[in-house]
């Protein structure tokens, strides 16, 4: 099923057909209260991560056979926002109504802080609007993992190579934002607790600018899923640290953008010092 296919308007939760969505109310979804059982009280991560390793296993089994879709996406990134919310992960999310009120496709630019965020920003946009994502590279040479990313048309990057990886990018975004699908860019080189501009590239910028399409600045903090010491993707789950997503009205991009890179750079900056304050 084609994002053209879905409903348009506020995203519903348990639609006619029972498919669990996000619901935004004024812009803002909160998770819903949550009674935490024992075992995700105890031992968060132990309950949240095999929801998410049997969530990758089916997509990529349905992928490979050519059954995944964009719902598909959806409901199984829904299927880990819920195991998260159910072990007492808090999540709020803000400025939902500048997707909304998009009449096509953007650049949402946004920090990378841990796994969590592509994993459950596909429920949180793609409720409102056909999405996909700029990854790393090594996940198209991955088993697992390549016909997933595939089939969502994500678009692969070395990180290690700025002048290929900018005409990638250029060529298959604006591809897409062509299209209508709205491109998620984490334009540091590697996930970080820590925001740094210096680290932070105008990669996204420059691809709005070529496409002709507005830019969303995006700030995130989901230090819940922590950063693994031996594989990055696995760390643990720490439910006492409230997961805040937050997105901005839309920038237009002038001259070569470096206006506009530093605006997304400071909407950055204040969401994460007002949530640690």
């Amino acid at each position: 099923m084609s994002g053209s296919d879905r409903p348009e308007g506020d995203s519903p939760v348990l639609g006619s057909a029972g498919v669990d969505r996000v619901l935004y109310e004024g812009g803002v979804y909160r998770t819903p209260s949550t009674k935490v059982g024992l075992l995700g009280t105890v031992s968060p991560t132990a309950c949240v991560y095999p929801s998410f390793i049997r969530n990758v296993w089916q997509s990529s089994a349905l992928a490979r056979k050519g059954c995944y879709g964009f719902e598909d996406w959806i409901d199984s990134s829904m299927r880990v926002l819920r195991a998260l919310e159910r072990v007492g992960v808090d999540v709020e999310v803000s400025g939902a109504e500048h997707l909304q009120e998009l009449d096509g496709g953007a650049v949402i630019i946004g920090n990378h802080m841990s796994t969590m965020e592509t994993v459950i920003l596909p429920a949180l946009i793609g409720t409102i609007r056909p999405v996909t994502f700029i990854l790393k590279g090594s996940l198209f040479r991955t088993p697992i993992f390549r016909d997933i990313v595939e089939t969502i048309g994500a678009i692969g990057v070395t990180r290690t190579q700025p002048r290929q990886d900018l005409k990638t990018v250029l060529q298959e975004g604006g591809d897409r934002l062509g299209k209508g699908t709205s491109i998620v860019v984490f334009p540091q080189t590697t996930r970080a607790l820590d925001f740094d501009p210096e680290q932070f590239s105008s990669i996204g910028v420059k691809l709005a600018q070529r496409a002709k399409v507005p830019i969303i600045p995006l700030a995130l903090s989901t230090q819940a899923w922590a950063n693994g010491k031996w594989l990055k993707d696995f760390g643990g789950i720490d439910p006492s640290c409230p997961v805040r997503i937050a997105f901005g009205a839309p920038i237009d991009v002038e001259g070569r953008g470096q206006a506009e890179h530093q605006q997304v750079v400071d909407f950055i900056a204040r969401h994460l010092a007002n949530w640690s304050s």
